[in-house]
């Protein structure tokens, strides 16, 4: 192949292509069209070139140039970093804001029933005898509780920690188009506080139960509160779709949920690190306790600021609308 003049015959295609090009946000109709069948003509005389008589400077050039045209034709990939920083500041907070019905009164009503169970243990040693032997109890209020949170390494009891709190909040999350699991999960940690709660109570030990529990306990528990709101909300969607089509509704929700277990998996890696390296720290008592509230007001701001803002503009926590695919629009 006589390279130059297939370059001589072929430039001013090329020259054409690197015009519109540089200019493929402005193009009419017909401009765009012409980009199309030049990237196509250049891309087969690319590969002309590549395959009969390789000239390393214009392959060089033409390969640019077909990139170019091809981004210029499909649009440019917004890179990961700036998908990520959209899902913090606007995704994740939004879908907070919109399901904060559900997780707020899941809230309201595991910790009026851990306040129940409390009481019941605390009030009465029958109860408390049920539960444990008076040596046990004794181990528990006197060494145990406390010791729990300095007996392994900082570093791996927060992977630990982490590891199990994001399990139950992915059951949760996975299991709420069931219902039942999430009522279950919530019920076994409703009872788990309570009857700890009711054993150090009814041993005058309540302050260190709350000072133990308080700096890591807001956030994580606040966190499991919002994983078990999005399950039980999938779980309604459903029952009760609205005036969506059913599986319309739940593509919907269930992507939502999706990215409420990534948000959740970094509330829940945050709490963990309270609890390994705060909770058991030789901090005074008021000091640990208000970095978990500083944690938790951190945690109601983001919700009610960032996330009212994004949902006033049209955020849903959903993918983006291209990304979500087209639907059939559906009488109201």
């Amino acid at each position: 192949m006589d390279v130059d003049a297939y370059t001589a015959r072929h430039g001013p295609e090329w020259q054409r292509l690197q015009r519109l090009v540089a200019r493929s946000s402005r193009l009419s109709g017909p401009e765009a069209d012409e980009l199309v069948m030049l990237y196509q003509r250049t891309a087969t005389h690319l590969s002309t070139i590549r395959s009969a008589s390789p000239d390393p400077a214009l392959v060089q050039r033409l390969s640019q140039l077909v990139a170019n045209a091809r981004a210029a034709i499909a649009g440019v990939h917004t890179p990961a970093w700036r998908v990520a920083l959209r899902f913090l500041v606007a995704g994740f907070p939004a879908a907070l804001y919109a399901g904060r019905r559900w997780w707020l009164t899941t809230m309201a009503a595991s910790l009026l029933l851990c306040w129940v169970i409390g009481t019941w243990v605390a009030t009465n040693p029958d109860v408390q005898a049920a539960v444990a032997t008076p040596e046990e109890i004794r181990r528990l209020v006197e060494a145990d509780f406390e010791q729990y949170y300095s007996a392994a390494p900082a570093g791996s009891f927060a992977a630990q920690v982490w590891t199990n709190n994001a399990w139950i909040a992915a059951v949760c999350l996975v299991s709420g188009i069931l219902l039942v699991p999430v009522i279950e999960v919530l019920w076994q940690n409703v009872l788990n506080i309570g009857v700890a709660g009711g054993i150090m109570a009814g041993a005058g030990r309540l302050d260190l139960f709350f000072g133990l529990i308080t700096p890591h306990g807001l956030l994580e528990l606040t966190a499991v509160f919002v994983a078990a709101g999005a399950g039980l909300r999938l779980g309604w969607t459903l029952v009760d779709p609205g005036p969506l089509p059913r599986t319309t509704a739940l593509g919907r929700a269930g992507r939502a949920t999706v990215g409420m277990a990534i948000g959740v998996a970094l509330l829940l890696a945050v709490s963990g690190v309270i609890e390994a390296f705060v909770t058991p720290s030789g901090l005074p008592t008021w000091a640990r306790v208000g970095i978990g509230v500083a944690a938790e007001l951190a945690f109601v701001a983001y919700v009610w600021v960032l996330g009212r803002r994004a949902a006033l503009a049209g955020i849903t926590g959903d993918v983006e609308e291209g990304a979500a695919g087209d639907v059939l629009p559906t009488a109201g």
